[in-house]
C-alpha cells in the first residue's frame, strides 16, 4: 500500500481500465482530475472560498491561503495558478486539470502501478496502452470503496473524498471490474457526493469541489448531446 499518493493519483488509477489503461469518463476527465487536485490543497488549509456559507458555484471564488511551500510539485504549481487571483471553481477545474493526464500517469509508470506499451497498428499507427502493473494498490482502494458504498461501511476521510468525487463525474458506474450497482449503492454515492458524512472539513471540500464537476460533467453532455442531434 503506497501512503505517499495524491488523491488525483489515486483517482486516475481507479479510472483507468486494468487490462487496457482507458480511463472511465475521458469526456469530462480534466474537471474531475483538477477537482483532486484542488480537494488536497482544500484539506492542507491552502485554498478557501470568499463566502463559507455559499457554494463555489455562485459568486464566492476559491483564492489561494499561506506561504509555505508544498512539498510536491504538482500541488505547489496548481497552488499557484491559484494564488494569481481569485476564481470560481469551475474555471480552477479545467485550468489546472487539463494539464494532468500526463504527469499524473508519468507518475504512476514511476511508481511501478502501470506500465506503458507502445506497438504499431498495420505497421503505420501507433497505439499506446497503460495496463496495471501492480494492482495491490489499487485493489486495496477499491475494497474501500466497495465496502462503503455496498456493504454500507463508514468511509475514511480519503475513501469518502474519491469516492464523491468519482460520483460527481459520473464515472463510478463505468469503473471496471464493476460494483455491484444497485438503487442502495447509486444513494450511498450521492450521499458522500452531497457531503452526508463525518469529518466536516474534508466533507465540505469535496462537496463544493463536486458540485463544480457535476456541473461541469452535466454542460459536457450535453454540448455533446446536442452536437451528435443537430
Amino acid at each position: 500500500m503506497q501512503n505517499d499518493m495524491l488523491l488525483v493519483e489515486d483517482l486516475a488509477l481507479l479510472l483507468l481500465d486494468d487490462e487496457t489503461g482507458v480511463p472511465a469518463g475521458a469526456g469530462t476527465l480534466s474537471y474531475t482530475l483538477g477537482g483532486a487536485v484542488l480537494v488536497d490543497l482544500a484539506l492542507r488549509g491552502r485554498i478557501e472560498s470568499d463566502d463559507e456559507g455559499r457554494s463555489w458555484l455562485t459568486d464566492p471564488k476559491v483564492h489561494a491561503t499561506g506561504t509555505e511551500p508544498l512539498g510536491d510539485p504538482l500541488l505547489q504549481e496548481a497552488f499557484e495558478r491559484v494564488s494569481r487571483k481569485p476564481r470560481s471553481a469551475q474555471t480552477l477545474l479545467i485550468e489546472i486539470g487539463s494539464r494532468l493526464w500526463n504527469p499524473v500517469t508519468e507518475r504512476l509508470i514511476e511508481r511501478g502501478l502501470i506500465r506503458r506499451e507502445t506497438k504499431r497498428v498495420l505497421g503505420l499507427f501507433r497505439s499506446t496502452r497503460l495496463p496495471a502493473a501492480d494492482a495491490e494498490h489499487e485493489q486495496e482502494l477499491r475494497r474501500k470503496i466497495r465496502a462503503v458504498l455496498v456493504d454500507g461501511a463508514e468511509p475514511d476521510a480519503r475513501t469518502a473524498a474519491l469516492t464523491a468525487l468519482l460520483s460527481a463525474s459520473g464515472a463510478l458506474p463505468a469503473l471496471r471490474p464493476q460494483l455491484a450497482w444497485s438503487s442502495d449503492v447509486a444513494k450511498r454515492a450521492k450521499q458522500l457526493e452531497s457531503g452526508n458524512w463525518g469529518a466536516a472539513a474534508v466533507s465540505t471540500a469535496v462537496t463544493r469541489t463536486a458540485a463544480a464537476i457535476a456541473a461541469s460533467s452535466t454542460a459536457v453532455a450535453i454540448a455533446v448531446t446536442t452536437t451528435t442531434t443537430t
